[in-house]
């Protein structure tokens, strides 16, 4: 008869056993169905996301709030960087209290809720109510001299709005740490190759929803207004809520099997210190003999687990922080590539040749230039037309000739390509300077303000933009396969929003350079030039980049090499291990 102790480890096998759904286990095609609701509810959710991403700082800025371009820009800083640095949260959460279902319901409420406050602010009723009345700003006298300070005005309505944007960010970080993990688990069973094909079709949804966003949402806020682009937003939170409880019933399942983050912290800190982790041993020698012997039984990893899943956590950890200087390269599609095409000739999406001052005046009103941020969309239109290609086509092929690059390789390649595109970026500009160094600009207006551009034109970038969009295919989606795949069980949830935090800090330490090198005597520092950025030296910056990331590359081939020889040797003494016994 089986002792208490196995009986309540039998249990917990049980409990920790997936809830597959009626008929799971016949029709491959209840399996298809739940990954098919997954990448809905992602392209949905992306949509709304870059709806209030893409025109966040024209939002604040707007005659609405009056904020300044510098609170404005800040605003939408904070709000991306917390998208990303918060992901571990929802992951912890998933893998200790709630389960990945539980957490993606709970965060698509929080999300509507979020997207309800600002779609609030954007009604005159509704800032009435969050905000009270616009204080108006005193009329001062002129500043008497040229380096005087003035106190900047204090924002309208900032903490109603920054608060809505942090539970936004809150929401859409902890969707995306446990969406896509969860997506994977539904095909998980159905092999290796599901899974690999699951992560290119959830990154292909991604940038689906992503250019529906930039080309209605986006337009109809700019040129119609923002409530009914709000509106559409919540729609679109509120259609992937509805779906995604829809799709329950086919939907696999597992109960949070407890996280692991605090039992690693554990023992890095007793492998980091060992003689003041001997000294609180001292103090609580019972919570020591816990750690190392006999934990209380619960329904989560043993303690030898925890050893094994921190060795792993140890050998993949690496592999994570080095694509850190890659994000600092794939986020200047998102920054120094618009200032950037901001400086080149834009041309119009209509040209009108009037013949009297009325019909000029209505021509100017009638006449956009094409926005510059349409340009992400070569990045966006190559992930979606490549990703289909490369998963019907190329790795089938290569699969056949057993040439199919693992992760990590697809992952070098991926950095190779994001060097191509900065180093693109950098001699385009350097050619652009030669331009305004021999006096040949041309001023153009772009909203309010003027810009004093090279005779280039802007169509010049798509090369580098494409690039970018190539080594996404290249670095990204295996990331996150690798992230997914050699992560721990009970850690997934929380190595998944490792891997979007490290993204994060990839952005923010880009931005931090920009910041560095905008100091006195950097390349980036040019005050006399009145917003322009011809007085720069921005090629040096992307130059200075690729030189970042052609050292971290080297760096990632190694630690990639030293993994894979490892994990090789790892598989082959548990295959020699079986065969004796």
């Amino acid at each position: 008869m089986p002792s208490r102790e196995q009986q309540q480890q039998s249990r917990a096998a049980e409990e920790r056993r997936p809830l597959l759904p009626r008929g799971a286990g016949g029709p491959r095609g209840w399996r298809r169905t739940a990954g098919t609701a997954v990448l809905l509810v992602s392209l949905l959710e992306r949509a709304a996301f870059f709806g209030v991403a893409a025109n966040l700082v024209l939002y604040l800025n707007g005659q609405n709030f009056n904020w300044t371009g510098e609170q404005a820009s800040r605003a939408a800083l904070v709000f991306l960087g917390a998208s990303y640095l918060l992901a571990p949260v929802g992951g912890w959460l998933a893998d200790v209290y709630l389960s990945r279902y539980r957490t993606v319901v709970l965060s698509l409420l929080l999300y509507l809720a979020a997207s309800g406050l600002l779609l609030a602010t954007a009604m005159p009723d509704g800032r009435l109510s969050f905000c009270g009345e616009m204080s108006l700003s005193p009329l001062e006298p002129p500043c008497p001299s040229f380096d005087c300070k003035r106190a900047w005005p204090r924002p309208y309505c900032a903490p109603v709005l920054y608060s809505g944007l942090l539970l936004l960010a809150l929401a859409t970080s902890s969707v995306r740490s446990n969406l896509t993990s969860f997506g994977a688990d539904q095909v998980m069973d159905l092999g290796r190759d599901a899974t690999r094909r699951f992560f290119n079709w959830f990154y292909w949804s991604i940038n689906l929803g992503a250019v529906l966003s930039l080309l209605l949402v986006a337009f109809i806020q700019q040129n119609i207004n923002f409530l009914l682009g709000f509106i559409i937003i919540m729609g679109c939170v509120g259609l992937a809520f509805f779906i995604f409880l829809l799709a329950t019933p086919v939907f696999i399942t597992k109960p949070p099997t407890g996280s692991q983050v605090s039992s690693m912290l554990k023992l890095a800190f007793q492998n980091c210190c060992p003689q003041l982790w001997r000294r609180r041993s001292a103090r609580d020698p019972q919570h020591a003999h816990l750690l190392h012997d006999h934990r209380s039984w619960q329904p989560g990893p043993s303690s030898l687990e925890d050893v094994a899943n921190f060795q792993v956590l140890v050998k993949i950890l690496p592999v994570m922080v080095t694509l850190v200087p890659y994000w600092m390269v794939y986020f200047q599609m998102q920054s120094t590539y618009v200032l950037q095409g901001l400086h080149l000739y834009i041309p119009n999406i209509f040209s009108a040749s009037p013949t009297n001052s009325s019909l000029a005046l209505k021509a100017q009103h009638r006449n956009y230039r094409i926005p510059e941020a349409w340009l992400l969309l070569a990045n966006v239109v190559v992930v979606l037309i490549l990703v289909p290609v490369k998963d019907h086509l190329l790795d089938p092929l290569l699969l056949r000739c057993k040439l199919l690059p693992s992760a990590l390789q697809k992952m070098a390649m991926g950095m190779f390509f994001g060097f191509t595109s900065v180093i693109v970026a950098g001699v385009l500009e350097r050619e652009r300077l030669q331009y305004i160094s021999a006096n040949e600009t041309v001023s153009q207006w772009i909203g309010i303000d003027v810009y004093f551009a090279a005779p280039l034109s802007i169509w010049w970038q798509i090369p580098q933009y494409l690039l970018i969009g190539i080594s996404e295919i290249f670095a990204s989606i295996p990331g996150l396969e690798f992230a997914y795949s050699e992560a721990p069980r009970s850690m997934q949830g929380a190595i998944m929003g490792i891997f979007f935090c490290l993204s994060g800090v990839g952005s923010l330490l880009g931005s931090g350079l920009v910041a560095l090198l905008s100091l006195p005597g950097g390349w980036m520092h040019c005050p006399d030039d009145f917003g322009n950025i011809n007085k720069c030296r921005m090629d040096n910056y992307f130059f200075l980049l690729a030189g970042i990331q052609a050292t971290t590359a080297l760096l990632f081939i190694w630690i990639a090499h030293r993994y894979e020889r490892i994990r090789q040797g790892t598989a082959s003494q548990n295959c020699s291990s079986r065969d004796r016994g």
